[in-house]
């Protein structure tokens, strides 16, 4: 019963991500289909709305790195069953992403627009590049796993974990975090860039920087002089940049 109870929790938390993802991109994108989105919101004086707007930035980030680290997960997992405790981050993720879609406040003004349509058709196209490499990379790496549906399913089916192993498949060979190199081409890619969409993008990539050393510390406690060998060979989120020798 447990299992199939923390099975139903990991589909529902899996949904949840998976929406706040989606809508993520429509939000970047500014859709004009959407009900909110980086240029349309709530109205308030500039001061207010970047105060706001900072702070929603500040609390994804927050909770993204804070959870994701083993010493919060340690703690959490006397509180949280193990099994749903991937799928609980991923919930939670959801949860402030839907505060930030709910509460984010434009700032308008313009930084570029680019009117040529050649080269805006090549701007989107390199923005749905990013979001896709996203969704790739998280299947290179074992999507299920990211976003806690096999934790789930172990927990069903009454089996345990394998131990973490290496690896380094297709896009991992160029970069070693593809998923924030598609998140920042995702960001930063679009031929409207209005103040609003500068601060979503910069605050986001302030995070994705700060976190990725987090990240980079974890690994290398993980997987040991196998991750200090990738480093010093495979660049940050950039071909070629960010080695550590």
């Amino acid at each position: 019963m447990r299992g199939i109870l923390h099975m139903l929790v990991s589909v529902a938390c899996y949904g949840a991500a998976v929406v706040g993802l989606v809508y993520l991109i429509g939000f970047v994108a500014a859709c004009p289909a959407l009900p909110a989105h980086v240029d349309k919101g709530l109205d308030a004086p500039l001061g207010t709305a970047l105060a706001i707007d900072v702070a929603l930035i500040a609390l994804f980030a927050i909770q993204h790195s804070i959870m994701a680290r083993p010493g919060f997960k340690a703690g959490w997992t006397r509180i949280v069953p193990p099994p749903v405790e991937r799928a609980a981050y991923c919930l939670a993720t959801a949860l402030v992403l839907l505060a930030l879609f709910a509460f984010w406040h434009p700032i308008g003004g313009t930084v570029w627009s680019v009117e040529n349509p050649a080269l805006r058709a090549a701007i989107w196209a390199i923005f749905g590049l990013g979001w896709a490499m996203v969704f790739l990379a998280s299947f290179l790496i074992n999507h299920f796993e990211l976003f806690g549906l096999a934790q789930g399913w172990r927990s069903l089916r009454g089996t345990e974990a394998q131990s973490p192993r290496f690896r380094e498949p297709f896009l991992y060979k160029f970069v070693r975090h593809p998923i924030y190199t598609g998140l920042l081409l995702g960001l930063w890619a679009t031929p409207d860039m209005t103040g609003s969409h500068l601060l979503l993008a910069a605050g986001f990539s302030v995070y994705i920087f700060v976190g990725l050393r987090y990240e980079e510390r974890d690994l290398v406690a993980t997987f040991g002089e196998v991750y200090v060998s990738y480093q010093r060979r495979v660049g940050a989120v950039i071909p070629g940049v960010g080695r550590k020798g």
